[in-house]
């Protein structure tokens, strides 16, 4: 069997085609030097080098084996690199869910920072609504979510990560546009595009509680699922909406963002949320940048 040391020592010979060179490119002596030499023939049954008392040449075996030499060491350190970095998490694959809304801002800023600091983790990444994700991490079908509020499962960890500001989204040409701050008496009897209670569950409940809490009964039109499908009705002038601060960065043209004036927080959450009983790496790492990410830009109860 091939040793990769008499595979080193040999090819340092054959590059150098001197003993005394090879010795000391490998911080030993010759006689050792020799010794692995004469080994690795052999154990391969061939001469692979000329020696004389003047020179040292490689037989025609000698090059041959000086190509799979260099070959089996550069796959030997390769599979050393690749070992040390599956043992940091850093090789393999995560499955992140993750709910439409949070593709806007969050989702972008954390899949550059996992390609920047583990290039090597092929990421998969699947747009799913809360109550889906909850049982696909339950079935192990993916290892993170990025989840709302208001939803407990069994064996499964959440952590906020983002608490986000409702704005009111308004057709740059609609009267509202003028205000600087939208008090609960400007929506009474405005067209407001809506979410759907299925689709958009959270979305939904939210405002919908805050409409019933100040009283207000605006003309609630075409509930949709999707916060950009929402902005896509506002931006055309159909009515108004309660959007999670987060829309505002998506350069929806035609569209002006107002600060609600409600007298209460009125906030949108996002969750991380993971196996209680997932103790990987990739756990491990995908928390930290996540962490980083928040500590930058958002508040946080990491």
């Amino acid at each position: 069997m091939l040793q990769l040391t008499q595979v080193r020592c040999f090819v340092a010979v054959a590059e150098e085609l001197h003993f005394g060179r090879a010795a000391a490119r490998l911080n030993m002596t010759q006689p050792p030097l020799s010794r692995q030499i004469q080994l690795l023939e052999h154990s391969l049954g061939v001469e692979l080098l000329e020696r004389t008392s003047r020179v040292v040449r490689l037989t025609q075996a000698g090059s041959v084996f000086l190509k799979e030499g260099r070959r089996l060491l550069r796959n030997a350190e390769d599979a050393a690199l690749a070992t040390r970095r599956a043992g940091r998490g850093a090789l393999g694959q995560i499955a992140i869910g993750f709910t439409p809304g949070c593709s806007y801002d969050f989702l972008p800023r954390l899949i550059a920072a996992l390609r920047h600091h583990y290039p090597d983790v092929e990421l998969m990444l699947e747009e799913m609504i809360t109550r889906d994700q909850l049982s696909a991490l339950a079935s192990r079908r993916i290892d993170v979510g990025f989840i709302r509020p208001h939803f407990d499962a069994p064996d499964i960890e959440r952590r906020r990560i983002i608490k986000e500001p409702m704005l009111a989204a308004i057709p740059e040409d609609h009267p509202l546009a003028l205000l600087d701050v939208i008090m609960p008496s400007d929506l009474e009897g405005q067209e407001m595009i809506m979410y759907s209670v299925l689709g958009g569950g959270y979305f939904h409940d939210l405002v919908h509680r805050l409409l019933i809490s100040s009283g207000i009964q605006p003309k609630l039109i075409h509930h949709l699922t999707q916060i950009h499908a929402v902005m896509s009705l506002v931006k055309t002038g159909m009515g108004v909406a309660l959007v999670p601060q987060s829309a505002s960065r998506l350069g929806i043209s035609r569209v002006v963002y107002r600060e609600l004036g409600f007298g209460k927080d009125i906030s949108a959450e996002l969750f991380m949320a993971f196996r209680s009983d997932d103790s990987s790496l990739a756990l491990g790492n995908i928390t930290n940048v996540v962490t980083h990410l928040v500590e930058e830009h958002e508040p946080s109860s990491f």
